[in-house]
């Protein structure tokens, strides 16, 4: 017995797919051609469109175009201009667009269903951003009417405004996450338009600082417990503040001088770190180690593994935002550094571990960055007199004599040089 197709159980054709029924069947199409006008007739061409309704399913609608005047081109003519016209429909190459807005798409979809699967800290902002720039600029825009030239006007508008360039950039991207989710989602099905978007060269915006140690030292001093740990656990491991607040007992191995970082806290919601590379195991120093025995040995009440190791009087997670600006920015004024940071902490630590002597893959491991160059082009920067001593020490080379002759000998001649 020969087992059929469902297709063709039901009077299809097989390659037709005839069982998708929500599927847009493509039809050869020659259109209709029709004269209109009276005074200045023209050729118009009428076909019929498939587009994607707001819940996904399949709708069909007539089209029309004007091919030309009647007065300059023949029927003949006409019919060749229809032909070339619907060659790309015909051959398959032109989806069905959807007729749902930007807003709706965002409200109705987006949030709904992508937002549980991101960060507290991303959803946050993400919600910040569809609330006060994109939404009242595209909330009624449809998907396949936003154009590439649409956005770029909109991110050069908001730089022009003031905005800087980090921001421009992140509407950018945030824009074309949700149509490369629509697209996934079978709710658009052209071309991302954000993707053509071009930015111009980054400027920056304000300058960025690093501790000098002396300036760490001073610090440590005007801090009280256990605030002070904190200070010392940015600056000795470059941990994220979210992820000094995750701290457990349990993740801290004295024996073997690691730290292990596994989880983080922000917002009130403790939770994973930020990427797949934040996952880290981290060294942790004897002097770090002694001040975390000398926290955990004043701390009032039985201390579990699972415990934080940062918990307010009311054994809660602190607020990273109510220390900021209760005790580390009132220390920054006081010591004549307002720009005082968290992140300050962090980018502190990057540059120094360069300059101790370690290498920008260690860096990059110790900071839990998924790439190499966020480690080296924002988070470390030059000092200026580590730069001059190994100035000097290059001066003393070349035009000290004594030294200048065994560094010559050992360098290749010029010939050598050029292969």
């Amino acid at each position: 017995m020969t087992i059929l197709l469902n297709a063709e159980k039901q009077g299809e054709l097989a390659q037709l797919g005839g069982w998708q029924k929500e599927m847009a069947r493509r039809r050869y199409q020659k259109g209709n051609i029709r004269r209109r006008g009276k005074r200045n007739p023209v050729w118009e061409l009428q076909w019929w469109e498939d587009y994607l309704n707001p819940d996904g399913t399949i709708g069909r609608r007539r089209q029309s175009a004007i091919l030309g005047n009647v007065f300059e081109m023949t029927r003949r003519q006409a019919f060749k201009a229809a032909e070339e016209m619907l060659r790309p429909l015909n051959q398959g190459r032109l989806l069905p667009h959807s007729t749902l807005t930007f807003g709706a798409f965002v409200e109705q979809h987006f949030v709904p269903y992508l937002f549980p699967t991101l960060k507290a800290s991303t959803q946050k902002r993400y919600r910040q951003t569809f609330h006060t720039h994109l939404l009242p600029a595209f909330q009624k825009h449809r998907l396949c009417d936003m154009t590439t030239f649409d956005i770029q006007r909109f991110v050069l508008e908001k730089m022009e405004s003031g905005l800087g360039w980090e921001s421009a950039q992140h509407y950018r991207n945030l824009i074309s996450k949700v149509f490369t989710v629509a697209k996934k989602w079978g709710f658009y099905s052209g071309d991302n338009p954000a993707k053509g978007v071009t930015l111009p060269e980054k400027q920056p915006v304000r300058e960025r600082h690093i501790l000098q140690p002396e300036q760490i030292s001073a610090l440590l001093i005007a801090l009280k417990e256990p605030v002070r740990t904190m200070v010392l656990l940015g600056v000795l491991t470059g941990l994220r503040i979210g992820e000094i607040l995750g701290l457990s007992w349990k993740s801290l191995d004295s024996a073997s001088g690691q730290l292990r970082v596994e989880q983080a806290f922000y917002r009130g919601t403790l939770g994973t770190p930020k990427t797949k590379r934040s996952r880290r195991t981290v060294p942790l120093p004897q002097s770090l180690a002694l001040a975390l025995t000398r926290l955990k040995a004043q701390r009032r009440t039985a201390n579990s593994g699972d415990d934080l190791v940062f918990l307010t009087r009311n054994a809660t997670p602190y607020s990273d935002t109510n220390l900021l600006h209760k005790h580390l920015k009132p220390a920054g004024r006081k010591l004549g550094i307002p720009w005082l940071s968290w992140h300050a902490l962090r980018r502190t630590h990057a540059t120094l571990f360069q300059v101790a002597g370690g290498s920008l893959r260690d860096a990059q491991a110790q900071l839990g960055h998924s790439k190499m160059s966020t480690t080296l082009e924002i988070y470390t920067l030059p000092i200026p007199a580590n730069q001059r001593a190994v100035v000097e020490t290059l001066s003393r080379m070349v035009t000290n004599g004594d030294e200048f002759d065994p560094f010559a000998r050992d360098l290749p001649k010029p010939v050598q040089q050029l292969q």
